[in-house]
């Protein structure tokens, strides 16, 4: 089994806590945020949805230019539109994953802003960390939101106190 086949794994592990947390999002409630520093629900949602997508700009691309984007935000008025987003972006990876050899996990990968670099490490470490615990910390971050607007908080590692 290739790195990649085995960080998919883990990516499809995750991807069924990910995909239940979504599925409770409400997104008639977009704007809601528990604080003025915090990131408004919808654009929360959308972003744990749209890291699934990330193993192209990270193992497809040696790096990631801000400076250079032409990034639109995706748009999801529903939680239908939402599940639809993520299970488009799982799809993606699950094929550039499937196919990607140890050598170009292994290659450097570098995100930037123009002559500002922010980091540079192997593509393997990138998924791990910018994809993998990126999508995990977000998932916990929409968790919390989902509790403080008393929406029971699906199952991630076992059962949550909504299922006891």
């Amino acid at each position: 089994m290739t790195i990649a086949q085995q960080m998919l794994a883990e990516l499809q592990q995750e991807a069924v806590a990910t995909r239940l947390t979504l599925a409770a999002v409400p997104m008639d409630n977009q704007d809601w945020k528990p604080h003025e520093k915090s990131m408004p629900l919808g654009a929360l949602a959308k972003h744990v949805a749209e890291i699934y997508g990330w193993p192209k700009e990270t193992v497809v691309y040696d790096e990631l230019d801000f400076s250079k984007g032409d990034y639109t935000p995706k748009v999801a008025e529903t939680t239908a539109d939402l599940l639809a987003l993520f299970d488009k972006c799982l799809e993606t990876a699950t094929t550039i994953l499937s196919t990607t050899t140890d050598e170009e996990m292994h290659k450097p990968w570098t995100m930037r802003n123009g002559d500002m670099v922010y980091f540079t490490m192997p593509k393997m470490q990138v998924m791990r960390t910018w994809v993998l615990n990126h999508s995990v910390h977000h998932r916990a971050q929409l968790g919390v939101y989902l509790r403080l607007l008393g929406i029971a908080v699906p199952s991630t590692y076992g059962p949550t106190a909504d299922q006891q």
